[in-house]
């Protein structure tokens, strides 16, 4: 949530922000400020006022020097002060209530060293690692090797839960356990406190990373005996939130989890697109870095989230590319984005494994999460960034397809063989 305080102080700068991401900054919301300002200042200066006439009440009840009759006109005052107070409470809630609105349907600002563009084209390529596979051979896609495996299983996922479902079986199931493990136990290895979280959330939960209200079409809902809840879109709500509400101490800095989780996206505005294999279901796998620090500290420290994102790549020793998104591809909440892409041979184009992003202030604010100072007791918003490290179902398009051989078999990465404890998905499906 932006500081209405900086938008009222600031608002041209504020205004200029905003359009870099196509936000039309409306001064309305200043206007609404102002007069909610006005309303609270004139609701104190009548409970001062009344105050000051019960005090002249009350010492005359000392000194005698008002007449019964001027006393109960005071307090008949005091009783009509009271129901316009009331009023002008009840009027004041309403504004406070529209403005919080207004301020949660404004995205986070860009930040300065954002690229400018308009979409997904003008975002910027920073560095490639690795080299990209060569085959002498028409690489064959994930669907066609999964299902000439016996791994992936589509038509059965279908048939319990409808498209864009599946169904892992033997060397597919344990090819994505293993990665969860492998994952978790890297990240561990680099500080991050590893945790599990519910995949039911409230509303209250989804709002404070601005999943709501902006993207409720795009949330499965659950509504049974009167309680809503909502099925995650990642783990980022859950484990972000877990500090929401919470003032938090200097020394507790940063604040590093990794969590897996199962995420549930209805993906109502990808009809069409991206709907074969598993590139985007309704349910994927993730492991989910998140980490809440102090403002100094939130850029050095995405930095060191993502490199932490591309040594799961590294390690795997998949050709990929850091890319950052231009103003016209970036995130609601986001100020800052880092999106890691794996190539992917069957579509002949990388796509994103990961994004790391740097919310500043914005979700704290709308959390309501500080920390204070050791120092000078002075409390504060944290940061917040997260990214994921990796998106499961997206590692084992990239290990099936980069990794695949001439006969149809699949070798698995090094590094990943420890956990799998085969070396080889040969074209029947059977390991070795």
């Amino acid at each position: 949530m932006i500081n209405i305080e900086y938008i009222k102080d600031n608002f041209k700068e504020a205004q200029q922000k905003l359009a870099r991401k196509g936000f039309d900054l409306s001064p309305d919301i200043v206007d609404l400020s102002l007069k909610k300002s006005d309303l609270t200042r004139q609701i104190n200066s009548k409970k001062e006022t009344s105050n000051q006439i019960s005090n002249r009440i009350r010492m005359s009840m000392s000194n005698g020097d008002l007449t019964n009759q001027d006393i109960e006109k005071m307090k008949e005052e005091i009783r009509e002060r009271k129901l316009s107070i009331s009023e002008d409470e009840n009027n004041e809630k309403e504004l406070q209530k529209e403005l919080h609105n207004k301020l949660l349907s404004i995205p986070n600002f860009p930040a300065d060293h954002v690229p400018d563009g308009k979409g997904d084209a003008d975002n910027v390529i920073r560095e490639q690692w690795g080299k990209k596979p060569e085959f002498d051979f028409i690489p064959k896609d994930h669907v066609d090797l999964g299902k000439a495996m016996d791994i992936l299983d589509f038509d059965r996922a279908s048939k319990i839960s409808g498209p864009r479902f599946v169904v892992l079986k033997g060397a597919g199931a344990i090819l994505q356990r293993s990665l969860v493990s492998f994952m978790l136990d890297l990240h561990g290895q680099k500080g991050y406190r590893e945790i599990n979280v519910p995949y039911l959330v409230s509303r209250e939960t989804m709002t404070g990373t601005g999943q709501l209200p902006k993207f409720e079409f795009d949330l499965f809902k659950t509504e049974v005996g009167g309680k809503e809840l909502f099925l995650i879109p990642t783990a980022e709500v859950p484990v972000t939130n877990l500090h929401s509400q919470e003032t938090l101490l200097e020394d507790q800095l940063p604040i590093k989890y990794a969590c897996y989780t199962e995420n549930f996206r209805a993906e109502a505005g990808s009809a069409g697109r991206d709907t074969r294999g598993i590139l985007r279901q309704h349910q994927f796998p993730k492991i989910e870095l998140v980490q809440l620090t102090k403002p100094e500290d939130s850029w050095s420290e995405l930095e060191k989230l993502r490199i932490n994102a591309e040594d799961v790549l590294r390690q795997l020793g998949l050709h990929y590319q850091v890319v950052s998104l231009c103003t016209g591809d970036l995130g609601f909440s986001t100020s800052y984005t880092y999106d890691l892409e794996v190539w992917i041979p069957g579509q002949d184009k990388y796509r994103e494994i990961s994004s790391c992003s740097n919310y500043e202030d914005f979700q704290a604010r709308r959390m309501n999460t500080k920390f204070k100072r050791k120092e000078s007791g002075k409390k504060e918003f944290v940061h917040t960034i997260n990214g994921s490290g990796l998106a499961i179902g997206r590692s084992i398009i990239a290990i099936l397809e980069q990794c695949q051989r001439k006969d149809g078999s699949v070798l698995i990465p090094e590094a990943l063989q420890p956990y799998t404890k085969f070396s080889v998905i040969h074209s029947n499906g059977k390991t070795s």
